[in-house]
Parts: C-alpha cells; structure tokens; sequence
C-alpha cells in the first residue's frame, strides 16, 4: 500500500516536492494544505489530491503516513509538532524554527514521537557537494580553511521574503544552506564574529562572519541580500595541504588535489534540476527511512545545530562579540 502523504504549502517548495513524488508509485499525494484556497485547489487539481486552507482538515479527513512542511520560515513549528504528536512522519523545509525556544519544542517532541523528523537541507545530496564530502571523507583532502560566498539577488520575488516575521531574518533563507554545508564538510564550528548591517532592506541585509572549527581551522563568509543574481550566487573554496576544491553554485566544480598532479573539473550543469539540487534524493531517502525503518538522513540533531550557528552569527553581530558555540 502506498505511503499517503499530505502537503501544508503550495508555494515553489511544496510544488517541487509534489513533483517528484508524484513519480514514485511508493506514495500517494492525498492532499494539499494552503490558507490561499486557490493556492491549495490549484495544486491539489494537478496531482488529483484533495485541498484544505486548515491542516485539522485534512488530518479529520485522511489518515497521514507523512506529512510535508513547506511553508514559511516562522510558520514551521505548529504543522511539525501537529504532524509528530499525531504520529505521522514529518519532512519540514528548512530551517528546523527561527528561534531555539521553538527547536526545543520540535527536538523534545521528536525524542518522543516514534516516526521520522528530516529537516530540508537539500544541498547535503546535490551532487557538486556529495564530491566534496566524499574526497575529505577518503582522506584525500583535509580543509585547514575555507572561503565561502552565499548571496541572494533580491528580497524582492516573493515578495514575503523581505518580511522577517515570515522569514526569521535573511541568514534563514538561503544562507543557512551554506552553514549548514559548512557544519558538514568541515565539522562543528566552536567560534562565531560576525559583522552586519542594514544597508539596502528594513533588516541585516549585508554579513561577514569569521568561522573557527574544532581544531583551529577557519572560514570567511560573505552573505549579501542584494548582490543581484550573478552566477555563481553561491561558492565555496576549500584549502587543503598543496589542494583545493572549488564549487559554483550546483553546477561544478574544480579540484586540484595536489601540486603538479592533474585538476579535475566536474560539470553537473546538464542534469535535471531537481536532482542537480539535491531534491530527488533528499525525498527519496526520506520515504526508504520510512518504509525500510532507518533513521533520518537529516536528523533534529543536524537541524538544532544549524539553527544555533545562525543564531550564534545574529548574537554576535548585534553585540559585536565573539560567540563560542557548545560542542
């Protein structure tokens, strides 16, 4: 029998997941959850699934396998802990809250629940990242240090994501990918500076973060709201001993792995989107974690973690304090 899964948000996260799984025969979208009715019908009507504007709704109407969070930032919390407390297997968007008091609530409830929690970081499984942690994990490279880039264009389109009260703040839109992707190539980050400024949007719109790892090992981070969308909008460089690797965007990358030897470059620039991205893996991994009985791929644990490293860079750009982080 298929997995039946719902959806609460019919904007662009909830339509991308929708379609790719609408393409595997293990699940069956039952229903779409939008408080825009049009959103919800529109949606609903593409995927034959049926439409709500309230998430009680559905969940009177159709027992959930699982359930899919995919609204705004601040809005994340009340859907997970209704889909955990009903015991129903939850996959929510990044970021995992917009404040720890909220990832408290969502970690102690997913300690109780006995179903799956995956926070969205989709770039764990974009393939231009996946080569990136599979040579540090052979011991091929070891990064002393890093230089990373994470801009966004506009806060422009849509446009509720130049409103903090929907968002959390700039660093939880895409930025936190990039922290995320950072915590994951080069382990636990133990020391935060950051400086910021509002000089473009009502909020910090401009960031410069210096990263201290576990073993003095260091990364610089830019972070603009306005740099307008050119290519690569996102970098990371890492520094090994005599090597380097260098990503632009999902696209490809360039690897040197040591003087006088052969630089590769991998181009993923050809592949569909939703598996260039990350996506396609990212929900497929969730729904074997589901049916094969595994744990998370990207677990409340990982999600926490990332959420305080953001707020860790907020604290100390408001104080103008160096911030250490707990292990």
């Amino acid at each position: 029998m298929a997995l039946k899964i719902g959806i609460i948000g019919a904007g662009h996260m909830g339509r991308t997941h929708a379609n790719i799984l609408s393409k595997d025969k293990r699940v069956e979208i039952v229903g779409i959850v939008d408080i825009e009715e049009s959103k919800a019908s529109a949606l609903g009507e593409t995927f034959g699934a049926s439409a709500f504007t309230k998430l009680e709704d559905l969940l009177n109407e159709v027992k959930l396998d699982a359930l899919y969070v995919t609204t705004p930032n601040t809005r994340h919390l009340d859907p997970v802990l209704e889909g955990l407390k009903n015991d129903i297997h939850v996959f929510s968007e990044k970021p995992m809250a917009t404040s720890l008091e909220e990832a408290d609530k969502i970690f102690k409830q997913v300690e109780m629940a006995s179903v799956i929690y995956q926070i969205g970081f989709n770039r764990r499984f974009a393939p231009v990242y996946k080569f990136a942690k599979s040579v540090i994990e052979k011991g091929e490279l070891s990064p002393t240090l890093a230089h990373v880039k994470m801009n966004r264009g506009e806060l422009q389109d849509p446009p509720w994501v130049s409103n903090e009260e929907m968002t959390g703040g700039f660093l939880y839109e895409s930025t936190i990918h990039l922290l995320d992707m950072m915590r994951y190539l080069m382990g636990e980050v133990i020391q935060v500076e950051c400086l910021a400024r509002s000089n473009v949007y009502k909020q910090l719109d401009d960031f410069a973060m210096l990263l201290t790892f576990e073993g003095e090992r260091y990364a610089t981070f830019a972070s603009s709201a306005h740099a307008s969308w050119v290519f690569p909008f996102e970098r990371i460089e890492l520094f090994g001993e005599h090597s380097s690797l260098i990503t632009e965007e999902m696209e490809r990358l360039t690897y040197s792995p040591g003087l006088r030897e052969e630089i590769s470059i991998k181009d993923y620039s050809q592949y569909p989107t939703e598996i260039k991205w990350g996506y396609e893996e990212e929900d497929r991994r969730f729904v074997e974690a589901i049916l094969n009985g595994e744990s998370s791929p990207v677990s409340a644990n990982e999600g926490y973690k990332s959420l305080q490293l953001v707020e860790a860079c907020y604290e100390s750009a408001r104080t103008g304090r160096r911030v250490k982080l707990e292990i």
